[in-house]
């Protein structure tokens, strides 16, 4: 059996610890535990999964993964929050195999174990530089589920076409295909944020769209098509290619016509460009 936290039981342990949730920091914990296992259920986990789980702070989410996932490893810097997280689990998931490393998610380069997933509650100042970052360094990541600020949950998620299109979307579609997977309202939250939130899972490609030196460039094109956004590609890419002639020349031999914008381009589109350089 594993005991969840609840709200009660969030707020003693942060008075114990002296720990208050910061801005800074992006922390906002859950104190819900039928919002963690909504969560939890809404990361389609099969139970055979070793789930890496960024920011746990309290353990809220990680006792709720720790209910349906084989192994859980969870990523905190918070040395506070950390030192008493493997207590927490010990007492309310004990025998569960959980593993804890102390570090900062962006500097994090190796794990104890390869996840198969990742599921996180990720802080809203970082939560998309985080993924990428996770995405790029453990490719045995499959799926995912992400708890992040409504507006970056439909960026990231958003279809071309969309005014919210942009960076995000594009990479985050380079290593898996992602939609939204609900909302989560503010009362659940400890402290209470002034902004919604929302969850997007993601499921990586069968086929991957190149390597990494295609996914560098790729990346690239992105950042310069989605830097000047309201310019035609002709445009907007004349520095990236070294000239507006230039970048018409790739565009065309791309496929793509040189008066389109970044934002109508999908991620095959995108790499098509970078290809064609």
């Amino acid at each position: 059996m594993v005991d969840l936290l609840g709200a009660v039981d969030v707020r003693e342990l942060a008075s114990r610890l002296d720990v208050t949730p910061t801005k800074k920091l992006g922390q906002n914990f859950v104190t819900d535990p039928n919002t963690i296992r909504r969560i939890v259920s809404a990361a389609k986990l099969g139970g055979q999964e070793t789930v890496v789980e960024i920011g746990p702070g309290l353990g809220s989410l990680t006792l709720g993964l720790l209910e349906v996932a084989e192994k859980v490893i969870a990523v905190e810097i918070d040395p506070k929050m950390a030192a008493e997280l493997e207590s927490t689990i010990a007492k309310r998931a004990p025998g569960k195999n959980f593993t804890l490393v102390r570090d900062d998610a962006l500097k994090v380069f190796d794990l104890p174990a390869a996840p198969d997933a990742l599921v996180a509650n990720l802080p809203y100042n970082i939560s998309v530089p985080v993924l990428l970052h996770f995405l790029e360094q453990f490719p045995s990541i499959q799926t995912g589920l992400v708890l992040v600020q409504a507006e970056v949950a439909h960026r990231l998620a958003a279809e071309p076409g969309s005014k919210i299109y942009g960076i995000p979307s594009v990479k985050l579609a380079w290593y898996a295909e992602s939609a939204l997977a609900g909302n989560v309202g503010r009362n659940i939250f400890w402290p209470v944020p002034n902004v919604d939130s929302a969850l997007v899972y993601f499921s990586k490609r069968t086929v991957p769209l190149g390597d990494e030196q295609l996914r560098l460039k790729t990346f690239e094109v992105a950042d310069a098509a989605f830097g000047q956004r309201r310019k035609t590609l002709r445009q907007a890419l004349s520095n990236w290619a070294g000239s507006a002639a230039e970048a018409e020349r790739i565009l065309t031999a791309a496929g793509i016509s040189p008066q389109a914008r970044g934002e109508e381009l999908d991620i095959h589109q995108f790499v098509a460009i970078a290809r064609a350089r």
